[in-house]
Parts: structure tokens; sequence; C-alpha cells
């Protein structure tokens, strides 16, 4: 790295990735520093030169004291410990630290004392809630689906929807294995200690919404082509567990839709307008790879000249549309996906969307960063006259 590399860090503005001390002599502000980089894109402090970019210069001894500060700093203030990279310049005849810190390949990475800090602009903010539970997703620490719902109790299982699944699964039912039901959900991932985790409540529960009521889906079938309209032709608040939210949704759907001639005989009862494999395969993904963590209904908006499917999150973990529809695909509910083809008609090996393209080409995919929320829109060919 040569001197203009600094001269041009020293020369922009502080920002999300570069500050300027003129020293360093608290650890535990560093440490929030550390952490705060850590768990951005990384960045670059540097030391020895004010605010306002005049060079103020280090010491040989203020060097090896930084230094010392910053190794100890790395090591007992920033859980799990950092590896900064050091290096000294000389700039105007002073010298300058240059402290290089990389993201974070374990997130999320907290102060000694539990404080989650990243970044914002030139300063630093505590992590919310949210941010850091996906941050925990984000590097399979935690999944949405993983959590222990405490209020929830092995009571609320639906024990005729997990034998017909047991039996069919196991060829057994489920009073034959030897095992308490507890034993089981536990044996299955889908709870622990007589409580159910939110893959065991969606998969499994009499009401899930009971406890979760945002995880619905809301359909609804408009007159016109704007969902500022008021007037719809069909309406209806889809609940239950997740294989019965599918067929529910899927009916709706089918319903609200036409059915074309497409050539065959005059008795004969048409084909719908959209193959009926598009929206099964977009609806079981939207039920099994939305963000758990977002407090928000799936919708399903049938309009006159299109339907609109919207999944609460964006893609997860810088995944793009352009990736999904050559097949690629990431796991964001492991225990949701590992039962989806069994209860559903989903495969989980990224081909969903890659069937439906082949299917029906009138379809646009729609990754909304700002709104956290993906859409996929559906042409109708029939449109509403």
């Amino acid at each position: 790295m040569e001197n203009s590399f600094l001269k041009d860090l020293i020369n922009r503005a502080e920002d999300s990735t570069i500050q300027l001390k003129r020293d360093v002599t608290n650890s535990t502000k560093l440490g929030s520093e550390f952490v705060a980089f850590s768990n951005a894109k990384g960045g670059y402090i540097i030391i020895g030169v004010d605010d306002d970019k005049s060079i103020y210069g280090l010491s040989d001894a203020d060097i090896s004291r930084i230094n010392q500060l910053i190794s100890n700093t790395s090591e007992q203030n920033v859980k799990p410990p950092i590896s900064p990279f050091t290096r000294v310049f000389s700039l105007e005849g002073k010298k300058i630290l240059l402290v290089e810190i990389d993201e974070g390949i374990n997130k999320p990475y907290a102060t000694n004392e539990g404080i989650y800090w990243t970044k914002k602009a030139s300063d630093k903010r505590k992590l919310s809630q949210v941010e850091l539970q996906r941050l925990f997703q984000s590097t399979e620490r935690m999944y949405a689906d993983e959590q222990l719902l405490k209020n929830t109790s092995l009571e609320e299982v639906d024990l005729i929807l997990f034998s017909e699944y047991y039996e069919k699964e196991f060829g057994e039912s489920f009073h034959e294995s030897g095992l308490e039901i507890d034993q089981l959900f536990q044996n299955l991932k889908l709870g622990e200690k007589k409580h159910l985790n939110l893959a065991g409540l969606l998969l499994f529960g009499k009401k899930p919404q009971y406890f979760k009521p945002a995880f619905m889906i809301k359909a609804i079938s408009f007159f016109g082509n704007d969902p500022e309209e008021t007037l719809f032709r069909d309406s209806e608040d889809i609940k239950g567990s997740l294989s019965k939210m599918y067929q529910d949704g899927l009916a709706f759907i089918m319903r609200s839709i036409h059915k074309v001639q497409n050539n065959k005989g005059f008795n004969s009862l048409g084909d719908p307008e959209v193959p009926k494999l598009v929206f099964e395969e977009i609806l079981v993904n939207a039920l099994i790879h939305r963000d758990y963590y977002i407090n928000a209904p799936i919708t399903i908006f049938v309009f006159d000249n299109r339907i609109e499917i919207t999944s609460p999150g964006k893609l997860p973990n810088n995944l793009s549309v352009e990736n999904i529809r050559s097949g690629v695909s990431i796991i964001r509910n492991p225990i949701l996906t590992s039962f989806g083809s069994r209860l559903l008609p989903y495969r989980g090996v990224g081909t969903g969307i890659r069937r439906t393209i082949k299917h029906y080409k009138n379809i646009d995919f729609i990754n909304d960063d700002e709104s956290e929320r993906f859409q996929v829109v559906i042409e109708r060919i029939a449109k509403v006259k």
C-alpha cells in the first residue's frame, strides 16, 4: 500500500468505512469501533490525523503503546476476537498508524459488555433486535423457524395432522414408536421441553395464528388494476397450518382466474389462463422461504391484468433475482424446508423458479431491498374487460 492510497483515505470525508483519530487511549471506545466495523463492511481507522484532516503525527512510543492497545482490545474487548492489521506510514515527515478491520466472518460481534454495534455513516449505532437475529441467521447460528415459543405447549399440536404425517413418513403410527410426543417433537427438531418452536407451530399447530397472528395470507381479488381501490370481488384471511394455508391460498387464486378454451372442444372445461403449476411453485416458496423475523402476512392480490404474490423479506445473503432465475437457492428456514418436501409440493433443489418460467414466461420478480419484501407479478393472459 503506497502513501498515495493513505492520502486518498484522509482526503475523503469520514464515512462508514473511515475514521480519523488524533490518538486512541480507551480500550472500551476502541472495542466499540472494532465491533461496528466487523458487523458492517469493515474499514480503516487512521490514527495520528485530526478530524479536520490535519496531520498530527505519532511518536515511536505512541505507536508502540497504540499497537499494544489494539492487540489487547481485539482479544479482550471484542467477542469473538478479531485480528486488525496495522501499518505505519510517514506523511509530511510525521508518522501515521493505519488500522484495517476486515468485515467479520463470525458475525455478529459484540463488546465485552455484550453490546452489538454497527456502522451508521461516520458514526455507529446499536443493532436492533431484528438486525441481530438476521446476523445470526446469515451465519447459520440461528434461524427464525428454530425459535422456541415459550408460550406454546404440546396441547397445541394437531394430533390428526401429525399422525398422518408420521405414518406416511415412517410407516407406523407415532403411538407405535414407543416414544412420547414431546420426545418425538424434539427428535424431529420441532420443539423442546414441551414447547413448540416456530416450525413445529406452523407445520402441526391447531391454530398457529393464535400465537403468531401475522403469519397468515391476506388474499384479495380487486375490481380493476389499482390496489388503492376499495371495491373487491373476493377477500379472505387465510389461516391454519402451512399445508392448509397452501391449499386455501391456491384455491383462492384458482377460483379468481379465468379458464380459456385453448382450441379444445366446446364442451371441455378449458384450461386456467395461467398454469396451475405456476401458482403451486410460487405459493409454496412464499410460505417456506419468507422472512419469519418480519411480523407481516403474505399477500395475494388478484387484479384484472395481473396477480401479485408478495412475501415479507428481501432475498437473503446477497441472493439476486438473476441467481434464482438460474436455479441458485439459499435456505432461510431449514426445518420448514426439510418438511416442505413431505407436506407440500416442494422439491427444495432450486428448480422451482426455473420450472415456473419454463411453463409461463410472463412473470416478473421484484426484490425490494427498501421495503424488505419479495414480489412475484404474474401477467394475466385473459385480462378482464
